[in-house]
């Protein structure tokens, strides 16, 4: 049975990667939808909505 320090830190990598995962899903799809996506947008349509 682990320790309760290494409970801690495996509670802590969860916790880290659930914060990693929420705010970086939409980016990432973005990105997979921007490089795969045929003919490529130039970068600045996709920054800036008045583009």
């Amino acid at each position: 049975m682990p320790s309760e320090e290494t409970r801690e830190r495996i509670n802590k990598v969860v916790e880290l990667s659930r914060t990693v995962i929420h705010y970086g899903w939409i980016p990432f799809i973005i990105y997979v939808g921007f490089t795969r996506s045929n003919p490529q947008p130039s970068l600045i349509k996709l920054i800036s909505p008045l583009a």
